[in-house]
């Protein structure tokens, strides 16, 4: 269909022009055919048809040539309406329609139109001086009719095969933006697996690592303890189990961390006071979840809001030493998050202990979901880390 079309584009103009010029060479055979006056006649409609073929080429060399030429095939044109030792014939006007082809498309509106009055005139003299004022201004009208009708046509023609090629080059554009698009999705996956790897290793290095080397130093003391102080091997052993089951827990917590998150129906206030219960928290830490507002949340904004609520849960865990923590959310308008601690802080513009992939993942999950990313703590003062809904701004009328 589009070679069909492509092929089809150039004859739906050029096709018109050819008939019309081939009407106008007929009709003078016919008309001065056996007189001196044919000859010249076809010569001057061969210049004529000649520069009608070749001014697209000339023109993408020069574009000012295109009003020479214009101005030359009008000349052209009157001289063969005007010889003044012929009889004056009218289809010679009909030239002025294949000019028309070419005009209204290149042309501003208003100088298409003082055109358009200037054939009118042109051709308006010599064929009343011929055919009287009633048939002379019949075949006026007539010709500017068909010069309007078959200009505008082939504007038409040349602005639907504009739109298309624009259409053609939107497509490739887009896709080429599609294309890039996937590539940088894919990067972003890539780094986003990245980071996970490296905070996976982290939390392996910064908990379970540690954990099983004290088990393995434990394992060690009490076999040095079999022969010097028995007595003292339960103890050890009682410390070793202790150490295992920790060591347990932290792999079931970083295991349950690598599960996508699903948040029940209940929502997330439930979400998360199931995994403050489910999470083993050191001794002197009590968690709280408090609740105001009833506004719903989309599920892609529970699910990160999750992952953000335990992730801060995990430094304050691991770095506040605080004694009491709470999670608040305000389903409200906007919505918010907050993680608060009363632990011993640290100074928030170094960002620590949030800094690193802890805090860049949680502001690119807020980010993505349209929410901003605060941070508020100081030395002894504990650490308030807040997430709220950005507001869109209503533009006035």
């Amino acid at each position: 269909m589009r070679l069909l079309s492509n092929w089809t584009d150039p004859w739906l103009s050029h096709l018109p022009a050819g008939l019309l010029f081939a009407s106008v060479v007929l009709r003078s055979a016919l008309t001065y055919g056996g007189t001196p006056a044919l000859l010249p006649i076809l010569g001057v409609l061969a210049a004529w048809v000649v520069l009608f073929a070749v001014q697209g080429a000339i023109a993408r060399q020069w574009a000012p040539s295109f009003h020479v030429y214009l101005a030359l095939q009008s000349g052209l044109i009157f001289f063969l309406l005007t010889r003044p030792d012929l009889p004056i014939f009218d289809f010679f006007a009909i030239l002025f329609c294949l000019l028309s082809i070419q005009a209204l498309p290149r042309l501003r509106l208003s100088l298409a139109a003082a055109w358009l009055g200037t054939f009118a005139v042109l051709t308006m003299v010599p064929l009343v001086n011929e055919y009287g004022p009633a048939e002379g201004t019949g075949f006026t009208l007539i010709y500017t009719a068909a010069n309007v009708i078959l200009g505008f046509y082939a504007q038409a023609t040349h602005r639907a095969r504009h739109a298309r090629a624009q259409d053609r080059e939107l497509a490739l554009q887009l896709e080429e933006a599609n294309r890039r698009l996937g590539e940088t999705s894919s990067h972003l996956e890539q780094l986003a697996s990245a980071r996970e790897r490296h905070r996976l290793a982290r939390e392996l290095h910064d908990s379970v690592t540690q954990t099983v080397f004290s088990m393995k130093l434990a394992t060690q003391s009490a076999l040095l303890m079999l022969d010097r102080e028995p007595d003292r091997v339960d103890t050890q052993l009682e410390h070793l189990t202790h150490l295992a089951q920790s060591a347990l827990s932290q792999m079931q917590q970083l295991i349950s961390e690598l599960r996508p998150e699903s948040i029940p129906a209940a929502g997330l206030a439930e979400a998360l006071r199931q995994h403050v219960a489910d999470r083993l928290l050191p001794d002197g830490l009590t968690v709280s979840i408090q609740v105001d507002g009833d506004s719903s949340l989309l599920s892609r904004e529970e699910n990160d809001l999750f992952a953000i609520a335990r992730e801060g849960l995990n430094n304050i865990v691991k770095h506040a030493r605080a004694s009491h923590a709470v999670i608040r959310l305000h389903l409200t308008e906007p919505p918010a998050m907050e993680v608060i601690d009363d632990g011993r802080g640290f100074e928030a513009a170094s960002d620590t202990p949030y800094a690193g992939v802890g805090l860049a993942g949680m502001r690119e999950r807020a980010s993505e979901i349209g929410w901003d990313l605060e941070l508020d703590s100081a030395p002894g003062s504990g650490t308030r880390l807040r997430v709220v809904k950005r507001v869109k701004e209503e533009r006035l009328p």
